[in-house]
């Protein structure tokens, strides 16, 4: 038998989110300290990590150092595949370049690779790890690109790991995402994504998994993570099958350590803006302007809160200044 640890999007920093109420850091230390003692106590023979390890590519040395010190007491190798939050650019070619890639040259985590597989064998059992780290086509290209992974190892079961937006019900027009439904005939025998924090818990069919419990961190503004208790899953794998075992973490619940004001506040500005932008659409056709006419046409817009319009145009003046400074370079 191999057995195995499941778990995603910790987004490992060193200051707390304004929309906190503890000690994120410190907080965040716990739950990994609990996830590597249950590894352990379970004996597991590998750890998964499902990408977005850290809050972003270049977090400080002491800090990343910190967090090293706790993965080494695994007992067990730790696999991970990058996420957005993990490389620069979202591309995940830079993350040599990163703090994720320096734990990978360390030896403290092992990075899965596009095409690359890994192999775990153990009493006539071959289990091949693939993964997909987050790249900017992900769920907007064709799906067999991402979570159909091929047998490149004469494996006897495919484990398959996607950092991307894989979810049960559609999303609003503009989020690129993919619908469970829609690869039900994945290849793998078991699919692991992350990037979705909700997630979906464990979705079974014909003896094949697909599944997400949820993101490690809580540190979005969406109402569910008020409810949603941090969760990992620890897979068995036998000559005869795979089964896989939610298990929960200890820890506060989210009225204790997530300011409900701000999360509301957040929601109801994202709700003003996704409301603004539809106007924007249905007002102006941008197919032949430069992103500076795209600016001032919609700081002429009249009936758009101030604040919604200042967030718009901040959000697309920095687009824009990117681009500029990439044609530079």
């Amino acid at each position: 038998m191999i057995k195995f640890l499941y778990f995603t999007d910790t987004h490992i920093r060193g200051t707390t989110p304004k929309n906190r109420l503890d000690q994120f850091p410190d907080t965040i230390k716990a739950k990994i300290e609990q996830i590597i003692t249950l590894a352990n106590e379970h004996e597991v023979d590998f750890l998964l990590h499902g990408g977005d390890v850290f809050d972003r590519p270049d977090l400080s040395p002491s800090t990343v150092g910190q967090f090293a010190q706790i993965f080494r007491q695994a007992h067990a190798p730790i696999y991970a595949i990058s996420g957005n939050h993990d490389t620069f650019g979202h591309n995940p070619a830079t993350v040599t370049r990163t703090m994720l890639g320096l734990l990978d040259a360390f030896g403290i985590m092992t990075l899965i690779h596009p095409d690359q597989p890994r192999v775990i064998e153990k009493d006539g059992i071959r289990v091949q790890l693939s993964g997909q780290p987050y790249h900017y086509d992900l769920d907007q290209r064709d799906p067999k690109l991402d979570y159909y992974p091929v047998n490149q190892t004469d494996a006897t079961f495919l484990i398959h790991v996607a950092h991307s937006m894989l979810v049960e019900k559609a999303l609003p027009e503009g989020i690129p995402h993919t619908l469970i439904d829609h690869i039900l005939g994945t290849t793998a025998d078991v699919l692991f994504t992350g990037h979705f924090h909700s997630g979906f818990g464990i979705k079974e069919r014909d003896g094949k998994y697909i599944c997400n419990p949820g993101a490690i961190a809580r540190i979005n503004n969406h109402w569910t993570e008020m409810e949603r208790m941090p969760t990992v899953v620890i897979g068995e794998v036998l000559a005869s099958g795979i089964q896989l075992t939610e298990h929960r973490l200890r820890a506060e619940k989210g009225e204790r350590v997530l300011d409900r004001s701000y999360v509301e506040k957040a929601s109801h500005q994202e709700e003003k803006l996704h409301a603004f932008v539809q106007q924007v659409k249905e007002k102006a056709n941008f197919e032949t302007l430069q992103m500076g006419d795209i600016i001032k046409e919609i700081a002429a817009m009249s009936n758009v809160e101030e604040k919604v319009r200042e967030e718009a145009l901040r959000r697309m003046t920095v687009i824009e200044e990117r681009w500029e400074r990439d044609d530079s370079e």
